[in-house]
């Protein structure tokens, strides 16, 4: 895409791992002035890469003056509020968000984005799998394989199927789903929601966000979590609920061992016992996934 910061806006990102360096290589080409910083060690394949697009890094040390004079910051998802360089940051006023947002900024491609407690590789996998059969041009990205970030960067894809945790969600404000998958939520992660679920709760359901009418929301119906919270939410996009049985609006079950969906005047079905995954959580899955595809 076009490059829109000609002005050489100073961006920084913490954390050089898979996703800080797809960050730094895509606000590079974006025509940011890019530090990059980790309290950690670098993996020399990541400095290298680092060397190679000329782009300034530390190890095992935040200099605060780098950092602190950014106009934004990309966070790895690892790094928690309360470490002391965020807080600063928070307290000035930078705005902080995570590399799938950033990235998100600079391509046009249709996004599947799936996040649960439980799942959400198997069934990202999967959705990928299912557009590269039906010879879609594809990447699959997010908490799986090369970062988002490095294939808006490199690659030309016309969708993107992204694997994205509660972490990477709390950094994501402008981000918008085409397609979003919430497969199930169970108490996780409580140390970084002040052990309150419900502050992990929302932070799920964050894949919802800024959502149109012209999206599509995909859900696990028999979750008692997801049930309750939809009760108290007011969701643009397209619902497709899914659940073992058949239920009012569910466009996705089991009926005679057969996996049945039915939507937008399409109505298909495959035998449960020739799916490529066995168990219960994995029909769960083939059904998120095979409902992604059907759209």
């Amino acid at each position: 895409m076009e490059n829109k910061n000609s002005n050489t806006t100073k961006i920084a990102i913490l954390g050089a791992g898979e996703s800080g360096v797809g960050a730094a290589i895509l606000a590079q080409k974006q025509g940011f002035d890019v530090f990059v910083s980790d309290l950690s060690e670098i993996k020399d394949r990541y400095k290298a890469e680092l060397n190679k697009h000329s782009i300034a890094w530390e190890e095992k040390q935040h200099t605060e003056e780098k950092i602190l004079s950014a106009a934004e910051v990309i966070k790895s998802p690892g790094i928690p509020d309360k470490a002391p360089i965020i807080k600063q940051l928070k307290e000035q006023g930078t705005p902080i968000i995570s590399e799938i947002e950033f990235a998100g900024r600079y391509t046009t491609a249709k996004k599947i984005c799936i996040t649960g407690s439980n799942g959400k590789t198997t069934t990202t996998m999967l959705t990928y799998h299912i557009l590269k059969q039906a010879g879609l041009n594809v990447g699959v990205a997010g908490n799986v394989g090369t970062s988002f970030a490095r294939q808006v960067a490199e690659e030309n894809f016309d969708y993107y199927v992204l694997e994205i945790s509660s972490f990477q969600l709390d950094g994501m404000y402008g981000f918008k789903a085409d397609i979003a998958v919430l497969l199930n939520i169970t108490p996780d992660h409580l140390d970084r929601y002040e052990y309150n679920f419900q502050n992990y709760i929302n932070s799920k359901f964050r894949i919802t966000q800024n959502m149109t009418e012209k999206d599509y929301f995909i859900y696990w119906n028999g979750d008692p979590v997801i049930r309750e919270e939809m009760k108290k939410r007011e969701i643009k996009a397209v619902k497709c609920p899914f659940s073992i049985e058949k239920e009012e609006d569910t466009v996705a079950y089991i009926a005679n061992e057969i996996l049945e969906i039915s939507m937008q005047n399409k109505k298909f079905g495959m035998e449960v016992n020739k799916l490529s995954l066995r168990g219960e959580h994995n029909i769960y899955n083939s059904m998120a996934a095979s409902i992604s595809g059907a759209i």
